[in-house]
């Protein structure tokens, strides 16, 4: 399998680079970054492109590897409902049902598994939060991983019938965070740290933690690998690795 990098000389699309070369059925395509032309990657010399590059420019990429009929897997966050509606429209556009995009808020087994866990949890609590805490070079805040969290949190709570999280603040200046689904989103940027998430959960007298620890980047790259191997055996957009998992 031929596997191009798109953002291959950034942080994570240098480990994604190395990750690909070791993988015994996978070989490095193309490496490209900021100034280099995307009609490079073609299906003749590229069976999937990875997107690690920044928020401001991965929904261009996608758009472009979709009309050069490339299956694309995207590690970039700061996707909106808006910017995946493009992505499904080029998609049908496009006219190949054959092929396939991914996007994954977050590529840790262990995040993944903490969001799944957490949409199962929110039918049985009063209260929920999410706090995630990353290194002060992250470009967007909240993380995508939390908004998705906060969303899994949400439709686990419509699921049970819940309706709004108590909440009786009166004066607010910012410090409960950004409500995303009805979920308080609070984010932390900290020298020191890599990734990490907090969904914390309430009843009277007890509470529950879900925690994910990712110290370094290599831990995204299991996921990354899993998501080229597989993103052709899903047509289509296709969002969160947990679709990969075999979870449900």
């Amino acid at each position: 399998m031929k596997v191009s990098v798109i953002g291959a000389k950034g942080r994570m699309g240098g480990n994604v680079v190395t990750a690909v070369a070791g993988a015994p059925d996978m070989e490095v395509g193309l490496t490209l970054d900021a100034g280099d032309d995307l009609t490079q990657v073609t299906t003749a010399n590229t069976d999937v492109a990875v997107d690690f590059t920044v928020p401001s420019v991965t929904l261009t990429n996608v758009l472009a590897l979709i009309k050069q009929g490339v299956n694309v897997v995207v590690g970039t966050t700061g996707w909106t409902d808006d910017k995946l509606a493009q992505v499904r429209q080029a998609l049908k556009e496009n006219g190949d049902e054959k092929q396939a995009v991914f996007i994954a808020p977050n590529f840790a087994i262990s995040a993944v598994l903490a969001d799944y866990f957490s949409g199962i949890a929110a039918q049985y609590f009063e209260s929920a939060e999410v706090i995630e805490l990353h290194h002060p070079d992250k470009v967007d805040a909240p993380s995508g991983t939390a908004i998705h969290t906060a969303h899994s949190i949400a439709e686990g709570r419509k699921k049970a019938g819940l309706g709004s999280v108590p909440d009786g603040t009166q004066t607010d200046g910012g410090s409960r965070g950004q409500v995303v689904d009805g979920i308080h989103v609070h984010a932390v940027r900290l020298r020191g740290l890599n990734a990490h998430e907090e969904t914390l959960f309430g009843n009277a007298g007890e509470q529950l933690v879900i925690r994910a620890d990712s110290f370094e980047r290599s831990s995204f790259m299991p996921g990354v690998l899993l998501a080229a191997r597989k993103v052709s055996q899903h047509p289509g957009l296709t969002v969160g690795l947990d679709a990969f998992l075999d979870l449900k």
